[in-house]
């Protein structure tokens, strides 16, 4: 909200940059440690919190509120977990007056663009955010059976993926009797990645990356062999990997992102389906006969969905019962089996080699008479 106070005769902080953007993860491609982040973003998910805390920023200010009680997203804790602090709700007007590289003030929830504040907001604590995850669990009944009847709608209307009428485009990968590989850059993406890397190594996937999960592969040193999405969060050198480009399109053929690849003059082709990109990229694992696909950081349960912030989501969670019986998804997979070795490991390892030693010593009689002799030997050589 913006306020005709002028200036202030208590010292303030130290000024910052601001960064402006009403797309969060458009923002933290740009934010730097210890900026603002200034977002439009109601219901902060835990991908948007992910990048903002990568980034290192120091405040975020946000004109909608980061957690409204519909349901409990996780991303508000992390946040204040990572010591980033948070103003809530200063409204929209903000974007009227702090631009893009300003300098800013924050003094207790109060935002002042030079010697003017122009908002002011309320730091989030963690009893607010407590008293809202309360309240998102008395609503999540009725987020449930929203999703369900969304779910319906889409059966009813938009059923052409789920019972293979969806006109699948073709891929130079062999797909076919081997397993896929299916990134997205979602949730704990990068600790299942770091846990599959002996699978990767082992079974040679197909790599299909959707968008950023492209990003994601190469930072691990492997290379997508297909890339699926908008191609709006995927890097330039990503693009430029040689793997096969797919566009996601809207149904009646409209492809937005089609006109980022003609700009760097990418071979490309489209994929126009009424689902999301994670969707479509399993779809083509599928109806290319991956023999098993694995999932890295896609979504799988109700929250999963309301923190994508699409409504209902139907169309993923129809894609992965389609898929499901040679789906495998590796979110958390890191959680369950950590293959780190320890220093009891190590001692337990030497202990069972000594002793397997002693034992076909013991009953070894030719290794038991070269010791006798050996021992013999030395004394009589010393005179014992």
């Amino acid at each position: 909200m913006r306020s005709d106070n002028k200036g202030s005769s208590r010292k303030r902080d130290r000024p910052l940059k601001a960064r402006v953007d009403h797309r969060t993860k458009d923002l933290v491609k740009r934010a730097r440690p210890g900026e603002v982040a200034f977002i439009d973003h109601e219901d902060v998910d835990r991908v948007s919190a992910e990048g903002l805390i990568k980034s290192k920023v120091s405040y975020v200010v946000n004109t909608s509120e980061t957690i409204s009680g519909r349901y409990p997203n996780p991303g508000p804790v992390l946040l204040l977990d990572a010591g980033i602090t948070v103003i809530d709700g200063v409204g929209k007007d903000v974007f009227a007056v702090v631009s893009e590289g300003d300098s800013v003030v924050i003094t207790d929830g109060k935002i002042f663009h030079g010697d003017e504040e122009v908002a002011n907001g309320e730091p989030l604590t963690r009893e607010k955010i407590q008293e809202r995850l309360d309240l998102a669990e008395v609503n999540l009944a009725s987020e449930l059976e929203a999703f369900a009847m969304n779910t319906l709608e889409y059966l009813k209307t938009e059923n052409t993926a789920l019972f293979g009428l969806i006109d699948v485009p073709p891929v130079k990968a062999k797909i076919a009797g081997n397993h896929a590989l299916v990134v997205v850059r979602g949730h704990a993406y990068e600790t299942d990645l770091r846990v599959l890397t002996s699978y990767i190594k082992e079974m040679r996937p197909v790599l299909i990356a959707v968008d950023g999960g492209a990003d994601a592969l190469l930072a691990r040193g492997l290379t997508p062999d297909i890339i699926v999405g908008d191609m709006d969060s995927v890097s330039d050198s990503a693009l430029k990997c040689g793997a096969d480009l797919i566009v996601h399109a809207f149904p009646d053929g409209r492809a937005p992102g089609s006109e980022r690849l003609d700009e760097l003059k990418l071979e490309h082709i489209t994929f126009a389906a009424a689902a999301t990109s994670e969707d479509i990229a399993l779809i083509l694992a599928y109806e290319h006969g991956a023999e098993l696909i694995v999932a890295v950081g896609t979504h799988t349960n109700l929250v999963d969905f309301l923190d994508k912030g699409r409504k209902g989501m139907a169309s993923s969670f129809l894609t992965k019962l389609k898929v499901g019986r040679r789906l495998v998804d590796a979110k958390g997979v890191g959680e369950i089996y950590k293959s780190r070795v320890q220093t009891w490991h190590l001692s337990a390892l030497m202990i069972a080699g000594i002793a397997a030693i002693t034992t076909i010593i013991l009953v070894s009689p030719s290794i038991k008479y070269l010791i006798t002799l050996f021992a013999l030997r030395v004394r009589l050589m010393f005179g014992f």
